[in-house]
């Protein structure tokens, strides 16, 4: 059967397909107080997720000392590693993509997150078999860099008019939009609704389940 629209369906993970947002806020957090910084706003720590860790860092305390970057990032991901056996999927996530890939449907990740991290957290819930292609910020650009779905699509052979980005943060869908292809947003995630609708998505999704409905009604 012919495609509705896409061959290609790219995920963000944080925030999209692992319910981790609360734990990032917590772990930029802590990392500040480690360092005796100024502590950033649960709104502020939120925003800059899905960047990649140096650039998250930099937009999240963009008035200290550029030294502490580097500082900043090494607490975080030693905060992290002790955060990441308690992070699980969103509920229907796993679901979702069992019933995509027995569809047919080529399946990627874009990410925010290091290659050691995706790999390590696509293997603590099982999933790493199950996408096509991946692409990490520490690989290429950071979103809004169009770059991961440029190469993704590269890779895979596929077109970028026949490619659906879906994320939660407008980092995600700025991101679809200056490679050219289709962006859906979920609300689930880090940035608040009225953000992501001003970046006018195909479509919103308050749950993993009217997301699930959409792709299989719209896809």
């Amino acid at each position: 059967m012919a495609r509705k629209q896409f061959d290609l369906i790219v995920f963000d993970w944080d925030g999209t397909l692992m319910d981790s947002t609360s734990a990032i806020v917590k772990c930029i957090q802590a990392s500040a107080r480690d360092l005796g910084l100024p502590i950033p706003h649960d709104d502020d720590a939120s925003h800059v997720i899905g960047l990649g860790l140096h650039e998250a860092m930099q937009a999240v305390m963009p008035n200290i000392d550029p030294a502490f970057y580097p500082k900043m990032v090494e607490r975080y991901r030693i905060h992290f590693l002790s955060k990441h056996h308690e992070l699980v999927l969103f509920d229907g996530v796993r679901e979702m993509l069992n019933e995509l890939s027995q569809d047919g449907y080529f399946l990627a990740v874009a990410t925010g997150k290091s290659r050691v991290g995706l790999n390590r957290a696509l293997n603590a819930v099982g999933l790493l078999s199950l996408f096509d292609a991946t692409r990490c910020a520490d690989e290429t650009f950071s979103k809004p860099h169009p770059a991961m779905l440029q190469e993704l699509t590269r890779e895979l052979g596929q077109d970028l008019k026949r490619t659906v980005m879906i994320g939660d943060t407008t980092h995600d869908l700025l991101m679809a939009s200056n490679a050219g292809a289709a962006a859906v947003a979920v609300q689930y995630g880090a940035h608040p609704s009225d953000q992501l609708d001003a970046c006018k998505p195909l479509f919103s999704a308050a749950t993993v389940g009217e997301l699930h409905q959409w792709l299989a009604t719209n896809a």
